[in-house]
């Protein structure tokens, strides 16, 4: 009994045992899982961390750059002076070149087509005989005409000696005035059948001229459509060849509507207006020209108005239906100031300036601008001549930062003025001719072709 007793205390003892160690196994997870937690927690909290950073970093290291430029620190950029010169004002549009005179050559007889006279792109006169198509047919018809025309003036003739004869009898009262007046409108049938039988003539005689097909302006020949040889009919659909007229030649281009005025306002002051027809990348210049009209309606699909300029084209550079730039100068504004175009920028309150002040810091500048081109600007408020603006660097340039200046600067300023001159110098020409008429009659148009 005492064994049985004690086995059964040593099994309640080590069941109390493992129910201990178990009680005391399982706190040992929840201890675990706040620190696992706090982990992940600190995890998220700095990789959201590093990710404020790198979005905020770029405005921090622009902050500090406005710092340092306001405590001290330089900034190299490039400058151009504002100078006073003269700014064309030129409009460039898209043109089309169009032949004054493009002829199609159409047969105006029917027949077999004996020679060709040209070669394929040849230049012609007015005049030339071109292609000559069979004339035979119509050559016997016009000799047919003439013989019915000798024999019915013959039959005419006889009629009015016959009607003369006639007539002194009635005076005698020796024949019947029915007899006399039957012969007085046989003379006049006859009359009539004598023009008819002319009318007959001078038509066969045109078409035997048609059988000759002559160039009727000067111009250039394409490629033929029927070789020797072929039949043709009166009035073939497609004709025979294309006459284009190349010297001179025209150049068609629209004006937007809003510059329609100060366009015609131009043109009823000096007449014509110098145009120059550059090439499809508008890098290079083909031609020169003038323009004296503005089209009679704007077109309501494109809100544009159609102009012509015409070129002499003595080199032939421009091409029928090639498209092409128009630069067409309005006017030249003197004595403007002109600053560099890549200086202007463009703010929340509009277009400023970067201007250099005599400490050696940069000031924003609201400026007007007026005209503009590829390359430079119209100042119309804001600076004066002398000016230092900021052209290049002004990516980190802030209000009041102090800036170094190259020595470069000098040489781009001295090549905008010089650019300038340039453009100016290439519209001159064409504005003098057109402001001839107008200081023709002017006792001070020496003194101001000088100052231009």
């Amino acid at each position: 009994m005492y064994g049985k007793d004690r086995t059964i205390m040593d099994e309640q003892t080590a069941g109390s045992s493992d129910r201990h160690q178990s009680s005391n196994a399982q706190p040992l997870p929840s201890a675990r899982r706040p620190r696992r937690r706090w982990l992940l927690w600190g995890i998220v909290v700095l990789v959201l961390l590093l990710i404020l950073f790198a979005v905020l970093r770029p405005h921090g290291r622009n902050a500090g750059g406005g710092h340092k430029g306001q405590s001290g620190d330089t900034q190299p950029v490039a400058v151009a002076t504002v100078h006073t010169g003269d700014m064309p004002v030129v409009l460039q549009l898209l043109g089309t070149v169009v032949p004054v005179t493009n002829v199609t050559i159409t047969p105006r007889v029917s027949g077999h087509i004996l020679d060709v006279y040209y070669q394929e792109g040849q230049h012609v006169k007015k005049g030339d005989e071109l292609e000559l198509i069979d004339p035979r047919p119509y050559e016997a018809t016009l000799a047919q005409y003439k013989g019915t025309l000798a024999a019915d003036r013959a039959q005419l003739e006889k009629a009015r000696v016959d009607n003369a004869r006639y007539q002194k009898l009635i005076r005698q009262n020796s024949t019947s005035a029915m007899t006399a007046r039957d012969q007085e409108f046989t003379v006049q049938q006859l009359e009539g059948t004598v023009k008819f039988d002319e009318a007959n003539v001078r038509n066969a005689e045109l078409n035997v001229m048609y059988c000759h097909i002559i160039a009727p302006v000067d111009g250039r020949v394409g490629i033929r459509v029927l070789d020797k040889g072929n039949y043709v009919a009166a009035g073939q659909s497609g004709g025979l060849t294309i006459l284009t007229q190349m010297e001179p030649i025209s150049v068609i281009f629209t004006v937007p509507q809003n510059q329609i005025g100060p366009v015609a306002d131009r043109l009823h002051d000096v007449s014509e207006l110098p145009v120059e027809a550059w090439n499809s990348d508008n890098t290079q210049k083909i031609a020169d020209g003038t323009v004296k009209a503005l089209d009679s309606q704007i077109d309501t699909s494109t809100g544009t108005v159609r102009m012509r300029g015409i070129f002499t084209n003595e080199d032939e550079r421009l091409f029928p239906n090639e498209f092409v730039n128009a630069h067409l100068l309005v006017k030249t504004l003197h004595n403007a100031l002109i600053v560099p175009g890549n200086a202007l920028q463009t703010g929340p309150d509009g277009q400023f300036l970067y201007v250099v002040q005599p400490d050696m810091t940069v000031k924003d500048i609201p400026v007007k601008v007026g005209e503009t081109d590829d390359s430079n600007a119209v100042i119309l408020s804001g600076v004066k001549a002398g000016d230092r603006v900021v052209t290049d660097g002004v990516s980190h340039l802030r209000p009041g930062q102090k800036v170094s200046i190259p020595d470069t600067s000098t040489n781009q300023t001295a090549a905008a003025e010089a650019k300038t001159a340039e453009t100016h110098h290439r519209h001159s020409n064409g504005q003098q001719s057109t402001d001839a008429a107008k200081h023709s009659n002017d006792p001070s148009a020496p003194d101001a072709a000088g100052t231009h």
